[in-house]
């Protein structure tokens, strides 16, 4: 959110109304939008299905859906004079001169056919006549007709205009984000050197995409095949895009906020510029330049409208994510675990296998980081952990949710490589991988804690334990009420592919209790008095804390708090999905400079083998979002370990741990970064600079980077070489 000393007048006033009212209701309308297209089928179907019930007519035949139009009458005639029709055409087969040579039907044969289309008009006339009749004693089936066909026509206008609302969605969500500073970025500018170099490169970079995106269109156009309407506006809005990025970079660039330090340092300058910047800069150029194909990164941009859907559902995704900010839901359930007095560790254990179950719906880490990072962070060092170990578990939050039932990730690889594994077998063999990650988590942070291991015993913990679930009833009743809907009223369950439908409405509903009747009723009770004075001491400190709180000093109503959550959901759409269309066109780049065909076919024995492809993913998954990742990978790099003897079970195993520990890994680091974006540059300077302050240990003053590294790359090592060395799951036979 913008600073409010930013409001006052001039272009601040501009920016912040544009920022938090504008482009906020925008976003909020084509959300909504998006929810609508994604239940419409549903809710058509069940529209389709109370129709038959209310009009069909078991006993007549009469369906409801012979009805969707309104009958046309017959034009034939019903009562012809079938003798003089059978003379006329006699007369008419004696008059054809071909007659002789491919023969004459006989009168019988068209007094049948006469007869036979008779009947045909007269079933015409009987089913116009049942109808008609229905419609009488049904005068209400127009009005329903009316509606239905009306919807219907609303879905289908915007299931068949997705990529539309898409572009549209990430043209206003990337100029906010443009306008915020808020593109992920190594590090945030700080200095008047670090905007004039931020500036200056996003110039360039969005230039080139301007330029790429403009020849494209110019190539369609000169091709000679006529452009649909619809293929034209998403050119137009591409060209919007990065040409409204260009002149905001342009205006930034002379314009430097009053807040920025003096002078500043080239070198950590260039580590500001948004990581889309330079992915822009180093794909347009080769492009350009060295490939003479200047519409390359506009072509690898498809990848946004090839899968508008699965980039709409991730907007949803940190929506909800969020939108659950401004509930008291997680600190609701766990003031149910706080009377057992666990240890943070502990708890933190909990709490990631927790969120390893929305995870595996988002289908990717680091869009649950973006979404639910900042909540993983505020409950984590509130319970008393660190807030370099807070931010650790942020970034790696969702790492081990990438490997289980129902993630989408697992589901496009057994579809890019269905000849050697199905995703069943992926989900089978990722569970241990899920619960070898965690424990591992667990092993490394009890080791490496301050405190020993505590729990309270039953007899303390359990009565806590059962007042604390009074309060979460009624977030209960809520989230299995909507389920409940969904499942009865459309016909509809949770799953991967509607949870991004579904969730956005349960935590809508709960933040409408929040603020009409949970301040009217008994509040909750504070279950560990000492925990409530360490959250009051944190509020102190942070004021990303204080902005999250949905109870806090804003005091949101409804409408604030759903305003405050789309906002920040804005700037985290814009970043988030610009960066990921950039990773494609980064992919594409590296495919088509058949880079990894330079490899050697055959490594050695398995265990360099297996090194070598664990170290070459890693790498990947520093440079690449994961959708696209994937795509590249089942494509060059499956090939050559199934040619070196590695099982594809194993090999896509290794694929999953390997990328995450590349999300975590430096020099990129994108979960990091992510969790950075998610709860602000100054709360991580501040965990930095206290963490400096407080220890002398190496480990505890970089905590937030080597824990996820020390957790993953022991996971990844044991994925690696286990089921080969001790033969399991019967992969290998020596």
């Amino acid at each position: 959110m913008q600073n409010d000393q930013e409001k006052k007048s001039g272009l601040a006033r501009i920016g912040y109304i544009w920022n938090d009212w504008i482009s906020t209701f925008i976003i909020l309308a084509l959300l909504l939008m998006t929810l609508l297209i994604g239940t419409g089928e549903m809710i058509h179907g069940q529209m389709l299905r109370m129709g038959e019930r209310l009009y069909g007519d078991q006993t007549t035949g009469m369906q409801y859906s012979f009805l969707r139009a309104e009958p046309e009458k017959p034009s034939c005639d019903r009562h012809p004079d079938i003798e003089t029709q059978v003379q006329e055409q006699m007369k008419a087969n004696a008059a054809d001169e071909f007659a002789s040579m491919f023969g004459a039907a006989s009168e019988s044969d068209v007094r049948a056919s006469l007869l036979a289309a008779q009947q045909q008009c007269e079933e015409k006339y009987q089913f116009y006549d049942k109808a008609m009749k229905h419609l009488e004693a049904h005068p209400s089936i127009r009005t329903y007709r009316t509606m239905e066909t009306t919807f219907f026509g609303v879905f289908k206008l915007g299931s068949e205009n997705q990529t539309v609302l898409l572009l549209v969605m990430v043209l206003f969500a990337s100029i906010t984000a443009s306008l915020r500073y808020h593109h992920i970025g190594l590090r945030a500018p700080k200095t008047k050197m670090d905007y004039r170099v931020y500036s200056a490169l996003m110039v360039a970079g969005n230039a080139l995409l301007s330029y790429s995106v403009i020849s494209q269109y110019h190539s369609v156009l000169n091709s000679g095949v006529e452009v649909a309407g619809k293929t034209s506006v998403l050119y137009w809005l591409w060209i919007a895009l990065f040409v409204s990025l260009t002149v905001i970079s342009i205006f930034q660039f002379f314009v430097i906020p009053k807040t920025a330090q003096p002078k500043g340092n080239f070198g950590l300058a260039l580590l500001s510029v948004p990581l889309y910047a330079f992915m822009s800069l180093v794909t347009g150029i080769v492009f350009t330049f060295f490939m003479d194909y200047p519409m390359g990164q506009g072509i690898y941009l498809g990848i946004l409208v090839e899968f508008s859907g699965i980039f709409l559902n991730l907007a949803l995704f940190i929506w909800a994510g969020m939108l659950l900010t401004q509930t008291r839901v997680m600190d609701l359930f766990l003031n149910i675990l706080r009377p057992w007095n666990l240890a943070p560790e502990t708890l933190t254990w909990l709490i990631l296998i927790a969120a390893a179950i929305p995870t595996a719906y988002t289908g990717a880490s680091g869009i649950f980081v973006i979404a639910a990072g900042a909540i993983i962070y505020k409950e984590v060092w509130n319970s008393g952990a660190r807030r370099q170990y807070a931010l650790a578990v942020s970034a790696m939050s969702g790492s081990l949710g990438v490997v289980i039932r129902p993630c989408l990730l697992v589901i496009l690889i057994s579809m890019l490589d269905s000849r050697h594994v199905t995703s069943t077998e992926l989900f089978d063999h990722g569970i241990y991988v899920f619960w070898l990650t965690a424990f591992i988590f667990l092993g490394v942070s009890l080791i490496l804690a301050e405190e020993k291991f505590r729990v309270n015993s039953p007899k303390v913990a359990v009565p806590g334990m059962l007042r604390a679930c009074v309060p979460v009833i009624p977030y209960v009743i809520i989230g299995f009420a909507v389920v409940m809907f969904y499942k009865l009223a459309l016909d509809t369950s949770i799953n991967e592919f509607t949870a991004p439908m579904i969730l956005p409405l349960v935590l809508i509903a709960m933040i409408l209790f929040d603020k009409l009747f949970a301040s009217k009723v008994a509040p909750a009770p504070v279950v560990d008095p000492a925990h409530e004075a360490l959250v009051r001491e944190h509020e102190k400190k942070s004021e990303f804390l204080k902005s999250h709180d949905p109870h806090g000093a804003k005091g949101f109503g409804f409408g604030g708090a759903l305003r405050f959550a789309t906002s920040e959901t804005v700037g985290h759409i814009g970043a988030l999905i610009l960066l990921m269309a950039l990773s494609a066109s980064v992919g594409g780049l590296i495919e088509r400079a058949e880079v990894v065909e330079l490899l050697p076919t055959h490594l050695g024995n398995i265990y360099i083998s297996l090194a070598f492809i664990a170290l070459l993913l890693a790498i990947i998954g520093m440079t690449t979002d994961p959708f696209g990742a994937v795509i590249l990978v089942a494509a060059t790099v499956a090939p050559v370990a199934y040619e070196n003897g590695i099982h594809p079970i194993h090999f896509w195993m290794i694929v999953l741990v390997a990328f995450e520990f590349g999300y975590v890994t430096p020099p990129v680091a994108l979960n990091h970064l992510l969790t950075r974006l998610s709860v602000g540059d100054e709360e991580v300077s501040a965990a930095d600079k206290e963490a400096k302050e407080k220890y002398t240990s190496f480990y505890f003053r970089y905590e937030r980077w080597l824990l996820p590294i020390i957790v993953l790359f022991s996971s990844l090592v044991l994925v690696t070489y286990a089921p080969y060395i001790f033969q399991m799951f019967g992969w290998y036979k020596h």
